[in-house]
């Protein structure tokens, strides 16, 4: 049974999940050896070799969540605990909270900094899953079936846009309402949400325009300063942008060569973190990019086919909230560099440095590495052993009514 298991993994996401890993390694180092030296006083490798340990209890963490049942994470136990260590980690930035560029959003313990709301996002996902897969038969009332997860949802998104980090607020919230709108819930439900949603904008608006000097700090309206008009703002708000700008025009086709890049040496700031694909496109080129691009796009659109063919409704959303984090963090990072966005602080999954994310990223594989080894496991061999019963077409139609998560293929 063993062997047939080790056969029903989907070791392409694995290989690309591992390759994304290296790359980013590889390219922390290019990016911050000379900020480690100038700024920080550091070794040159100092933030390269922080990831590499990073990378290391990251992928144990993979190994376990790989070959841990994912259907155990439904039980009731395990979502209270889930959630409740969210709510609280959320609560603990706020007392214990060290600040960073402007956002109190870690916990120092001894010399690591832990990010909660990276883990939030992953706890979102699971806790979705889990109560939308079990209120299957009533998913479309809106009082009992949709509105008590979705208040959670809002619940901790404004935890973590106090702290404040809208970026990761903003993720938090697409990927819950990605896991809700492949719940199997009628278009006339989320039609009404759509609705709920209006009113409830509504309601607030005055708040926000009593409170809007606290809402629009100079912080925040210098992002989209900077992002509406970089050139015009070069020399503070748009700074980060035009030297952006410059080191993708500088790499070209092939780029500059690995570890030549000109604008890491003090005139891109966050080198490392959230605008490592300008460092990447400075040196390597569009083919760097298309590297980057490829493996990110292969885990998204794999994770949503995994989706599409798992017969568990809670395995279904877990795969594409999973993949959703991926791909909407990926866009929000690419796009903030790129100037198609404001800038929000975002990291590049698998790529920036960061404790917090790459951990939270390999659990996420792991679990997405065993929701498809189920799939394929059931695939390959029970459904070799199982008779077929005959089936009349009433039957059919009222087994495609009990499960209507079925829209999602």
């Amino acid at each position: 049974m063993f062997k047939k298991i080790l056969k029903s993994y989907d070791y392409s996401i694995i290989v690309v999940y591992l390759l994304l890993c290296f790359f980013g390694l590889i390219m922390i180092y290019s990016a911050s050896m000379v900020m480690a030296v100038q700024y920080y006083d550091y070794p040159p490798d100092f933030f390269y070799q922080k990831q590499k340990i990073n990378l290391a209890v990251g992928f144990l963490f993979f190994l376990f969540f790989a070959l841990f049942p994912y259907k155990a994470y439904r039980s009731k136990k395990f979502l209270v605990f889930v959630t409740v260590a969210a709510v609280i980690g959320l609560f603990a930035v706020d007392i214990f909270g060290h600040a960073t560029n402007n956002a109190q959003s870690w916990i120092q313990v001894g010399t690591r900094k832990i990010q909660p709301s990276e883990f939030a996002k992953l706890s979102i996902i699971v806790y979705l899953s889990a109560v939308y897969s079990k209120k299957q038969t009533y998913i479309n009332q809106l009082d009992k079936g949709v509105l008590p997860p979705l208040m959670f949802l809002i619940f901790v998104c404004f935890l973590i846009a106090m702290e404040p980090d809208n970026g990761t607020a903003l993720i938090t919230f697409l990927i819950g309402a990605m896991i809700i709108l492949c719940s199997g819930m009628r278009l006339k439900t989320i039609f009404k949400l759509g609705l709920l949603g209006l009113l409830l904008a509504a309601v607030l608006a005055p708040f926000v325009i009593l409170k809007s000097d606290k809402i629009f700090t100079e912080t925040r309206l210098g992002r989209i300063y900077g992002f509406l008009d970089p050139f015009g703002t070069g020399q503070n708000e748009g700074f980060q942008l035009v030297n952006s700008y410059l080191a993708i025009g500088s790499g070209g086709l092939k780029g500059l060569g690995l570890g030549q890049s000109v604008q890491k040496l003090g005139y891109l700031p966050e080198a490392h973190t959230d605008f490592i694909m300008a460092v990447i496109a400075e040196e390597l080129g569009v083919f760097g990019v298309a590297f980057v691009l490829g493996g990110l796009g292969y885990i998204v659109l794999r994770g949503i086919y995994i989706s599409t063919r798992s017969r568990d409704p809670f395995g279904s959303m877990l795969a594409i909230g999973i993949s959703g984090m991926i791909g909407i963090q990926a866009f929000i990072n690419l796009g903030g560099m790129s100037g198609i966005i404001p800038i929000t602080g975002v990291p590049l999954p698998f790529i920036s440095y960061g404790g917090s994310s790459i951990l939270v990223l390999s659990i996420a594989m792991g679990i997405l590495a065993n929701v498809s080894m189920f799939n394929r496991y059931e695939e390959k061999f029970k459904t070799k052993n199982t008779v077929p019963v005959p089936r009349t077409d009433s039957i059919q139609e009222n087994s495609q009514d009990k499960r209507p998560w079925v829209n999602l293929k």
